[in-house]
């Protein structure tokens, strides 16, 4: 099996990678977006400002005595 960052070998601890540098590079690429599919789904957006519409309604909202 080869390293799915830059194709080198893998080591058995650090599989599927070769080094922790290609494990943190791919652990990278997950947190900045970069395996993210971007949906095309208008419902998506729709949904998406109603859910920020009612956030914000929700905070303009006085806080109920308990």
């Amino acid at each position: 099996m080869n390293c799915p960052i830059c194709g080198n070998s893998t080591v058995p601890a650090l599989r599927p990678f070769c080094s922790k540098r290609c494990a943190d590079r791919d652990l990278a690429r997950w947190f900045n977006g970069s395996y993210a599919v971007p949906s095309t789904d208008p419902e998506d957006i729709d949904t998406l400002e109603e859910a920020l519409e009612e956030a914000a309604r929700e905070e303009q909202r006085p806080e109920k005595p308990h």
